[in-house]
């Protein structure tokens, strides 16, 4: 699928990508008390093209901040809103399925984000290709199909361990 291909953006040679780790807060049961502690999940979905777990994640277009791209994707391919936290990081990797002329060799330049899921949907864009699965991080680690996507997890990890302490009751 090439649609919409020359409204993307590109950058030395890389395609322009934003993703995101969905992700919430689960109250969990120690010694009889709910909320003694909260367990941070993360949404993953299935691929058409194989094996392993991926984070929603496409072309950023040219009319939209990165923002944007990443909270569409969450939308299209996970059928998730929510609130962009914060920036992880810019992962490069290259795409067997990406060649174009703007980008023969498939290099990709992917920008993600964490992004607190507050609605999921009943239905959205891709849902007849996609699953999507709630994961705690150890369990995410262990299914994603993408070392560069690992590697974002483990950024995520630092950043939700850095931010769970301070505000974590406050987001439910």
């Amino acid at each position: 699928m090439i649609e919409g291909r020359h409204q993307q953006r590109y950058e030395g040679g890389c395609r322009l990508v934003a993703g995101c780790i969905p992700f919430r807060y689960r109250a969990y049961d120690t010694n009889g008390d709910i909320e003694s502690e909260k367990l941070v999940e993360v949404l993953m979905i299935n691929t058409p093209s194989g094996p392993g777990l991926l984070f929603p994640k496409g072309g950023w277009e040219n009319d939209e901040t990165v923002e944007e791209a990443a909270a569409r994707e969450a939308i299209e391919e996970a059928g998730v809103r929510g609130e962009i936290m914060d920036f992880i990081g810019d992962y490069h990797f290259k795409s067997k399925t990406h060649q174009d002329e703007c980008c023969p060799e498939g290099l990709c330049k992917a920008a993600m984000f964490a992004l607190l899921v507050k609605e999921e949907l009943e239905s959205w864009p891709e849902q007849s290709t996609r699953t999507r699965s709630w994961l705690t991080i150890p369990e995410a680690v262990e299914n994603c199909r993408h070392k560069w996507m690992e590697e974002a997890l483990e950024q995520f990890s630092v950043w939700i361990a850095d931010n769970t302490g301070k505000d974590s009751a406050d987001q439910d």
